[in-house]
């Protein structure tokens, strides 16, 4: 059940030197949709690490089983990793991959820097409201448009075709948790995202800015993209605007 079954949905290591990031992929994705972004950051000389969360890559009804915490655990261990073998770690994620890349930072404040790319704080939508109930009665939905600007981007992509409500109603939990402990977040933080995206609420980015604890905190905005920041028309600016962000802050 994906978008495009000849792409692989592995998790992905890219040893390179000792400053490291940690790259988390979106809800129902892969980390094929940060892989042109870590291949880009890797020859920056980054090390790169982009792990699968747990019930992705298999099947809908497996990751129908996971909760959040399942997500935060493993996106932990694989940051510890991360850390064993590099100076400084960075942690980076798009969507679901953004709230797991806050919690991170809440609970691990000596992090140097955190990147969100179309941060999910606030999802769009009307049944976000209504997964409590609908997870009991409709445990996979149809997907809706994808919003891609970039027409060939869902030929670089491994995701489900449906959505579990189950899982998804973890993300909103996830969510919850997030926002109340964004003043918790201390580090540097880049946020980048696309007015286009129909997939977070229209006022997410901006309420993330507002409520990081970050004293150095900034927003690059994209005018030619849709959710998959990663992928779409402007990842190269992505990519470019990341690393000068970890340049910028990977010996402060």
């Amino acid at each position: 059940m994906a978008h495009n079954p000849p792409v692989t949905p592995e998790p992905f290591y890219l040893n390179g030197g000792p400053t490291g990031i940690l790259l988390i992929h979106g809800f129902t994705g892969s980390p094929a949709e940060m892989r042109p972004l870590g291949e880009a950051l890797h020859r920056q000389g980054l090390t790169v690490s982009a792990p699968l969360l747990p019930g992705h890559g298999t099947t809908p009804q497996e990751l129908n089983r996971q909760s959040w915490q399942d997500w935060v655990d493993h996106v932990d261990r694989v940051l510890a990793r991360l850390r064993d073998r590099c100076q400084t770690a960075f942690v980076a994620g798009l969507s679901l991959g953004s709230l797991l890349t806050l919690h991170l930072a809440a609970t691990h404040r000596e992090l140097p820097g955190i990147i969100l790319y179309s941060p999910a704080t606030i999802l769009a939508g009307w049944r976000h409201h209504l997964l409590p109930l609908f997870k009991y009665l409709i445990p996979l939905m149809p997907k809706g448009d994808d919003d891609f600007h970039n027409p060939h981007v869902s030929e670089q992509l491994w995701s489900y075709d449906v959505f579990p409500t189950h899982a998804a109603h973890e993300v909103t939990r996830l969510a919850g948790q997030v926002r109340r402990t964004l003043s918790a977040v201390t580090c540097p933080a880049l946020i980048v995202y696309s007015p286009a995206d129909e997939a977070i609420h229209p006022s997410s980015a901006e309420f993330t800015y507002e409520q990081l604890g970050s004293a150095r905190r900034e927003i690059v905005i994209l005018r030619d993209s849709g959710h998959v920041v990663t992928l779409d028309r402007e990842w190269q600016r992505v990519a470019a605007e990341t690393y000068r962000f970890i340049e910028e802050h990977q010996s402060s």
